[in-house]
């Protein structure tokens, strides 16, 4: 189906706010090609970019969140992590000027103290530059875990001094690291595995979930749309009974 003809009939029904995406898959896509993983990790960023870019043209969904490296990933060789990083302070360097003029405001998911020093200068100068901009909401989620950001919420609430009658799901919710954003409706995970792998624990109870074979640096805009298309075609009852 043309890109073109799926944007029309999308927008034809309600979309989802805020869409996650559980980036995998970029060694295997490399290994399958006889290539290092650094050139897997290369091309998943130009797909990053490429989706980045088209949502924002495209506003369809105003938050989206990509889970680009999470606590666990810590285990991987050090010169694998030391390239990741670097990617994205590279994309982050040349990129800013044009996040900032497509109004996009970048956020930041995950414990930055444990990043290179120069990573986190890029961070806080691209974080501080798109502060205004409202088009597309994007969450980066760097060094994040689900667990993490449950715990990172019960240290706020024992911080601000807050008893067992002040906490409520929402009052909780506001204290985690992801309580500026809105719940996902939809997480979509490229790969094919079919977990969440310690990624939006608590954000994750009522999203859709959608599952793809396709390896992250094959994920384009059009999968993108019919993952959406998917989404549209569920019934949400978030616990309520539906005649």
């Amino acid at each position: 189906m043309e890109i073109d003809q799926l944007l029309a009939e999308l927008r034809q029904k309600p979309l989802p706010r805020h869409v996650a995406l559980i980036m995998d898959g970029n060694g295997r896509w490399a290994k399958a090609r006889g290539l290092p993983r650094s050139e897997g990790h290369r091309q998943g960023a130009l797909a990053t970019e490429r989706l980045i870019r088209f949502a924002a043209e495209k506003k369809l969904v105003p938050y989206i969140t990509l889970f680009a490296f999470s606590t666990e990933n810590w285990a991987r060789p050090r010169q694998e992590i030391e390239f990741l990083f670097s990617l994205l302070e590279d994309f982050l360097r040349k990129k800013l000027r044009e996040l900032a003029e497509a109004g996009i405001r970048l956020w930041l998911l995950g414990d930055m103290d444990k990043l290179p020093g120069r990573l986190q200068a890029a961070i806080r100068e691209a974080l501080s530059a798109t502060e205004g901009n409202r088009d597309l909401n994007l969450a980066v989620a760097l060094n994040f875990g689900g667990r993490w950001a449950i715990l990172e919420g019960v240290r706020r609430a024992l911080a601000q001094g807050l008893g067992p009658e002040e906490l409520t799901e929402e009052s909780f919710r506001k204290l985690l690291p992801t309580g500026g954003l809105p719940e996902p409706d939809l997480i979509i995970r490229t790969g094919g595995h079919q977990r969440l792998s310690n990624f939006f624990l608590w954000e994750a109870a009522y999203a859709e979930l959608y599952f793809t074979p396709t390896l992250w640096p094959d994920f384009g805009p059009e999968e993108f749309l019919l993952a959406l298309r998917d989404f549209q075609g569920r019934t949400r009852n978030f616990g309520r009974a539906v005649e």
